[in-house]
């Protein structure tokens, strides 16, 4: 099940449209302006270029599409203003895969344009950019920021060697399960490995000399022991799997399905940027992927919609479910997505890094 086939947000702005359930999303790239103003800071203190390219990478759709662009932007204007240095000259690029929602993204991207034209008088230009960040998107040394949130957990494809071995991500029976749980955990470990050293290489090539890339993605922390045994996809399967053992779904499909995601451990990701060694990591934060700026946890309904809305397109492709067969998956979940059981059985990090290119 390659990516760039499947991978796409619920689109529109309906009731279970990732426009509307992207929430603890959005709480994510709150959590990465401090260090978008950082980065700006640092890079614009060395000197400030006359233009300048700003690429979001996995930008998805609905109102968060714009939020990283747009801090990035409103940061490098009040670094200038503050130091009286005259601003750039702007390119900006949203990228996400062919099957994204870009006709929102269209409409949001034209008036953010026209508001820096009107607000600010700088020439800014907007460009979409269809592709999949495990390939080259953009010519050398060209872009100066890069940013993404919450999508580089996504593979460009599941593990391979479990589909042909006929190994489950999840399996029914609990015994083959614990059995299998390493070899499912090591295939997926590394999938994450080669995809992101990719990643970083192309990303190196595409920045200039010194240029910067803030991302977060869904991860785990080893200061938590649950972590350790846990995955992103793990309370689908859980659900998928009540569904199968009732009947709703084919036991046969379920064994079939493989969702192509993966949540690194902080340390995975630090072994990683340091084995490929094109990038200095300036800093790394992790927080509760569930717990809003404000420190409330998210509540079981607003953590199944967002599953909902994040998971059912791959759903629907894999096993043809009808909306209705969607509406009793939300509702295992949300019955699964209980505050001790987040903690306690898929107790999720948001890992933010902030990294420079260095060579």
């Amino acid at each position: 099940m390659a990516t760039i086939q499947i991978v796409h947000m619920n689109p529109g702005q309906g009731e279970t449209s990732y426009a509307r359930n992207s929430t603890i999303q959005k709480t994510a790239q709150d959590r990465m302006k401090p260090l978008i103003e950082e980065a700006v800071t640092a890079f614009c203190g060395v000197s400030v270029p006359k233009s300048m390219a700003i690429a979001d990478l996995g930008c998805s759709s609905g109102p968060n599409a714009l939020t990283l662009i747009s801090s990035t932007v409103d940061a490098i204007h009040r670094y200038c203003m503050e130091c009286a240095q005259p601003p750039p000259e702007m390119c900006l690029f949203l990228n996400d895969l062919p099957s994204n929602d870009f006709n929102s993204v269209a409409k949001s991207l034209a008036e953010f344009k026209h508001s820096q034209d009107v607000s600010s008088h700088h020439v800014v230009v907007a460009n979409m950019v269809p592709g999949s960040f495990y390939e080259r998107l953009f010519t050398s040394d060209s872009v100066h920021f890069f940013c993404s949130s919450i999508s580089l957990q996504w593979l460009s494809k599941a593990p391979e060697e479990l589909a042909k071995r006929k190994i489950p991500m999840y399996d029914s029976d609990e015994r083959l399960r614990l059995l299998n749980h390493e070899i499912v955990a090591d295939a997926y470990a590394r999938q994450f490995r080669k995809d992101f050293t990719l990643f970083l290489s192309l990303r190196a090539r595409e920045l200039v000399l010194g240029g910067r890339l803030i991302f977060s993605l869904i991860g785990r922390c080893s200061s938590n022991p649950a972590s350790v045994s846990t995955q992103v996809w793990k309370v689908v399967s859980v659900a998928l799997n009540d569904m199968a053992s009732r009947g709703v779904i084919s036991k046969e499909k379920f064994d079939t399905f493989h969702i192509p995601i993966y949540a690194p451990m902080e340390n995975e990701l630090n072994g990683i940027i340091e084995d490929e060694g094109s990038f200095q990591i300036n800093k790394a934060m992790a927080h509760d992927t569930f717990l809003a700026t404000d420190g409330v946890l998210a509540s079981p309904n607003t953590i199944a919609a967002m599953v909902r809305a994040v998971f059912e397109p791959a759903i629907v492709q894999h096993f043809g479910f009808s909306a209705g067969i969607m509406d009793d998956f939300a509702s295992v979940v949300e019955r699964l997505s209980t505050t001790s059981a987040v903690e306690a059985e898929f107790p999720l990090a948001c890992l933010c890094f902030s990294l420079t290119r260095a060579r």
